[in-house]
C-alpha cells in the first residue's frame, strides 16, 4: 500500500471531503470487495451481479503463472520469441501498458488498417506465436486477424495451431472452437470480469507473461493495494479519488490527464478507456483528455479536472485553487485503484459502471454497411488529395481543407470538446498524434486524440452515451494495398472502412458535427493537413 499517493487541491478537494465520509458511512469500499451488486441501484444490480469477479482474484490469477511460464520456455526454446496480440479495449491495452513499462517486446495488433495488419504479418513469422484475446470470439477484428495469421502460419510451412494461443471465457463459442481446432493453449479467465477490469486476469497477464513480465509482481502489488482500498476508512484512496472524478459541484466532466515522470508506459491510454467507457452514459459521465506536458489543456477551465501522474519521489505539491489531482505508484496497485475509483464515481454519477450501452450501435452500423456494400458516399469537397465529407450543413460554401477544418472547429460550445478519430496505421502514421495539441491550442477546447477502431472499444462508448457535447473530426485513407480475410467476404480494406462509415453516421444520426478526412493519397494528404493546420494556427 505504501506504493500508492494521492493528493488533491481545489475542487477535487472539496469534493473529496464532501463525499469521502458519507462513502464510509456507506461502508462503500467494504462493500465492494463483498461484491456487493446493490451499490449502483436497482438498474444495475443484474449486471454488476455479475462484474464484480476483478475484486479479489489474486488467488486465481496466481494460478496461471505456472502454466504462463511453462509454455513461454517451451514457446522460446523451439525459438518462439515474438509475442503478437490480437486484441481489443482493455484485452490489448493493458498488456501494451504492462510489457512497456516492464522494457519487453509485444506485438500489439488492435488495428484493421490493412498497412498495421500486413506489417504484423510479415516481421519474423517464423519466431511468432500469435495470442488472441476474446471473452466471446465474436469480436470482428480478433476474428479476423486470428483467420489471415492462422492462413499466413500454414502458407509458410509451420504448424498454425502450435502458433496460436487463446484468452477468453470459459464455454464460450471461442473457448469450444478453439479447443476443437486444437490450437497449443487455451487459458480461461474469469468470466465475472469485463473487458476494461481484466488487466489483472488472464487477459492481461497471458500474453505479458509469454512476453517476459514478471507477473508474480504485478499481482503481489495489486494484491498489497487491496488491503487498504477495501477499509471503509476516510484516508482511503479509492475512495478519495472516485470522489475527486465524479463528485465535483458543478462536475467538472473533462478529466486532463497527462504523464509527469510515473514511469508506467501509456498508463493515462488504459485509464482513458477504462473511465470513459465505464461512466459515458444516460447522457453523463467523464471524459478522460490524455495530453502532453505543456499542452494548452492544462491551464484549466470551469469544467476541466487535471490528474497528474507522477512518480513517487515528486514532492510537488500544487495551489490550493489549482483543481487538481496528483497520483503516483506501482502499475500493479495503480491498476487496482482506477478501478476501485472508476466505479466510485459511478456510483456518484448515478450510472451503472459496468455496461456499454451504446458501443453496439457502431458495430450494427459497420456489419450493415459490410453486408450490403454499398457505394461510397461522394465527397461534398475536394482539395488535392484529400476528400470532404460533412454532416448536413457543415460544409456549405466550403472549398478548401482548411476551410473545412476552420467550420468544424466553429462549431465548438463553451462546453464541448473536439475528438479526433484516425483510422489509420497507428505505428506508420504515429506522428500524426501530434495534431492533438496544436488542434487544442487553436481551438481553445479540449481536445482528445483516437485510432481507430480501437477506440471504438472504449471512449466510442462516451461519444456515443455521454453528454451531447462533442465535436468529430475523423481521418482515413487509401491503401497502396489491402489484406483478404480468410472465408470472409470481406477485407481488411472494406472492414476498416465501414467501420469509420458506420461510426460517422451514428454519431450524425445523434445530431453532433462530423467532418470527415479522406486521404485519397496518404502522403500528400498528411502535407496538406501539415499546411491547413499551420493556416489555423496564423489565423
Amino acid at each position: 500500500m505504501s506504493s500508492l499517493e494521492f493528493q488533491a487541491t481545489g475542487e477535487a478537494r472539496a469534493a473529496a471531503d464532501a463525499h469521502v465520509p458519507q462513502l464510509v458511512d456507506d461502508r462503500v469500499a467494504s462493500r465492494l470487495f463483498a461484491k456487493d451488486a446493490t451499490l449502483w441501484g436497482p438498474e444495475a444490480e443484474a449486471e454488476s451481479s455479475i462484474r464484480l469477479g476483478w475484486v479479489d482474484l489474486f488467488a486465481e490469477s496466481r494460478g496461471l503463472i505456472d502454466d504462463i511460464t511453462a509454455l513461454r520456455d517451451e514457446l522460446r526454446t523451439e525459438g518462439v520469441d515474438r509475442v503478437v496480440l490480437a486484441g481489443m479495449g482493455g484485452s490489448s491495452l493493458a498488456p501494451e501498458v504492462i510489457t512497456a513499462t516492464a522494457g519487453v517486446e509485444l506485438i500489439v495488433l488492435d488495428s484493421t488498417d490493412p498497412d498495421m495488419v500486413a506489417a504484423a504479418l510479415a516481421d519474423r513469422l517464423e519466431s511468432s506465436v500469435l495470442v488472441v484475446s476474446s471473452k466471446s470470439g465474436s469480436t470482428v477484428e480478433t476474428d479476423s486477424q486470428r483467420r489471415v495469421f492462422e492462413k499466413a502460419f500454414a502458407d509458410a510451412g509451420l504448424d498454425a495451431a502450435r502458433r496460436i494461443v487463446i484468452v477468453t471465457d470459459p464455454g464460450s463459442p471461442m473457448d469450444k472452437m478453439s479447443r476443437e481446432a486444437g490450437y497449443r493453449a487455451v487459458f480461461n479467465a474469469n468470466p465475472e470480469v469485463g473487458g476494461r477490469y481484466s488487466a489483472l486476469t488472464a487477459f492481461g497477464l497471458v500474453p505479458s507473461g509469454l512476453a517476459g513480465v514478471d507477473i508474480a509482481g504485478l499481482l503481489a502489488d495489486a494484491e498489497e493495494a487491496a488491503e487498504f482500498l477495501r477499509e471503509d476508512d476516510a484516508d482511503n484512496i479509492g475512495l478519495a479519488l472516485g470522489a475527486a472524478l465524479g463528485g465535483t459541484a458543478p462536475l467538472r466532466d473533462k478529466i486532463v490527464f497527462v504523464d509527469e515522470g510515473s514511469g508506467i508506459v501509456g498508463f493515462a491510454d488504459w485509464i482513458e478507456q477504462l473511465i470513459a467507457e465505464s461512466t459515458g452514459k444516460l447522457g453523463t459521465g467523464v471524459l478522460p483528455v490524455v495530453v502532453e506536458p505543456g499542452a494548452p489543456e492544462l491551464e484549466g477551465a470551469d469544467d476541466l479536472l487535471v490528474v497528474r501522474l507522477v512518480n513517487g519521489e515528486d514532492d510537488t505539491t500544487a495551489g490550493d485553487a489549482s483543481n487538481e489531482v496528483r497520483v503516483s505508484g506501482s502499475l500493479g496497485s495503480q491498476m487496482l485503484l482506477w478501478e476501485v475509483a472508476t466505479v466510485v464515481a459511478g456510483r456518484l454519477l448515478g450510472i451503472n459502471p459496468f455496461d456499454q450501452p451504446d458501443v453496439e450501435a457502431a458495430k450494427v452500423a459497420a456489419r450493415g454497411l459490410l453486408d450490403e456494400q454499398p457505394e461510397p458516399v461522394p465527397a461534398q469537397v475536394v482539395d488535392g488529395a484529400v476528400e470532404l465529407r460533412g454532416t448536413e450543413g457543415l460544409l456549405d460554401g466550403v472549398s478548401t481543407l482548411e476551410e473545412g477544418l476552420r467550420r468544424l472547429l466553429g462549431e465548438l460550445g463553451t462546453e464541448d470538446y473536439l475528438s479526433v478519430q484516425a483510422y489509420l496505421d497507428r505505428i506508420g502514421a504515429a506522428p500524426l498524434a501530434s495534431l492533438r495539441q496544436r488542434l487544442a491550442a487553436t481551438a481553445g477546447r479540449p481536445v482528445t486524440f483516437g485510432w481507430g477502431p480501437r477506440f471504438l472499444h472504449s471512449t466510442g462508448q462516451f461519444h456515443k452515451g455521454g453528454p451531447r457535447v462533442g465535436v468529430y473530426l475523423q481521418i482515413t485513407g487509401a491503401n497502396d494495398t489491402d489484406v483478404e480475410i480468410p472465408e470472409r467476404p470481406f477485407t481488411f480494406g472494406q472492414l476498416i472502412s465501414a467501420q469509420s462509415a458506420g461510426d460517422a453516421t451514428v454519431l450524425a444520426d445523434l445530431g453532433r458535427p462530423v467532418l470527415r478526412l479522406h486521404l485519397a493519397d496518404r502522403s500528400a494528404g498528411l502535407e496538406q493537413l501539415e499546411a491547413a493546420l499551420a493556416g489555423l494556427a496564423g489565423q
